[in-house]
């Protein structure tokens, strides 16, 4: 369904942290289903290499180059978007930037800095979307969450603080469009360690290469999961057997989990290799290059999620289970 109700228009879809990591393989995703797509994130380069594979699909694309802490800059394409392809109908949220390091070796400029992309980028994007959306009441809005947005790991308070306020302000939101009986819907789709390159260019002070804590997934089981969200009408999904262990952990041994993490979050979350001293560092300019969706950790990441599969497919799931269930009680009646 596209921007006008009609059944042959294309989605009008913006996509911010577009450029590069999961945000372009969710790119990759819509651009299948020839979505008209914006594309948001600070490299121009990027955005151009991801309009040709969004056009190569046969869809649209408009570059975007911006910063998500600008407000204004966000609204403002926003409104270029659909002067360009029509009605709004899914925005995504993705752009993230972060510093791996104890927090007391973070300066108040860095821990700003990140909060005002990971954090207020989102609620710049949500109000740019929900100001085109409550008028219609219609459309989608994906935030991209994490496990660490509700069980927050050491070397990472920026980045964790960011995604436990937007699970806050998204769940505030909700309860405002519920009270409205507004049809717009918000959802949040919570990710495991993925292979990006934010590990390779994000700005670190520890002693060895930053990594995600394993077991690692590639950005497209992500990208498959968030597509999948915009066209269902699910609170949340979380995406991976160890979003799940972390999420509902966290409710039934918070203590525990504290413990365990302060002695192996740290190795967890480094290789055995140095930190080049000419790494490059994201977290104020962008980084020139030709990265794309996936990082330096392909070798150990996981192209698919048996869970993330059932998660989506509960209804077949739990058809299957339920007729197992029956055959066996029958094999039990009649045999024992």
């Amino acid at each position: 369904m596209g921007g006008d109700g009609e059944v042959n228009q294309p989605e009008v879809v913006m996509v911010t942290g577009a450029g590069a990591g999961v945000g372009r393989a969710i790119v990759r995703e819509f651009a299948r289903g020839r979505a008209s797509i914006g594309l948001i994130s600070r490299d121009r380069a990027r955005l151009e290499a991801a309009k040709a594979e969004v056009e190569a699909c046969g869809g649209r694309a408009l570059v975007l180059p911006l910063d998500v802490a600008d407000a204004d800059a966000v609204e403002s394409a926003a409104q270029q978007l659909e002067d360009a392809f029509g009605p709004l109908d899914v925005w995504i949220n993705d752009a993230m930037t972060t510093i791996f390091a104890p927090f007391h070796e973070i300066t108040p400029a860095e821990f700003k800095r990140a909060t005002e992309v990971t954090y207020l980028g989102f609620v710049y994007g949500t109000m740019a979307a929900i100001k085109r959306m409550l008028p219609r009441d219609r459309g989608t809005i994906v935030q991209i969450g994490s496990a660490l947005a509700y069980r927050s790991i050491p070397l990472q308070s920026p980045y964790c603080g960011a995604k436990h306020a937007i699970v806050g302000f998204t769940d505030s939101l909700r309860c405002e469009l519920i009270h409205q009986k507004s049809k717009v819907h918000l959802t949040v789709v919570h990710l495991p360690a993925m292979n990006t390159p934010q590990f390779s260019w994000c700005r670190t002070r520890l002693p060895r290469h930053p990594q995600p804590v394993p077991p690692i997934f590639e950005p497209e089981v992500a990208a498959r999961a968030v597509y999948w969200a915009a066209h269902h009408r699910r609170r949340e999904v979380f995406v991976g057997a160890p979003t799940a262990v972390a999420i509902y952990g966290q409710d039934v041994a918070p203590g525990f989990a504290d413990r365990y993490l302060a002695k192996n979050g740290y190795d967890a979350q480094q290789t055995s290799d140095p930190v080049s001293p000419d790494r490059p560092d994201n977290l104020f300019e962008p980084v020139p290059g030709d990265y794309a969706a996936h990082g330096i950790f392909t070798a150990s990441s996981k192209p698919y999620s048996v869970q993330n599969w059932a998660n989506l497919h509960r209804a077949p799931v739990a058809a299957v289970l339920a007729g197992l269930i029956a055959a066996g009680t029958f094999l039990w009646k009649r045999y024992v």
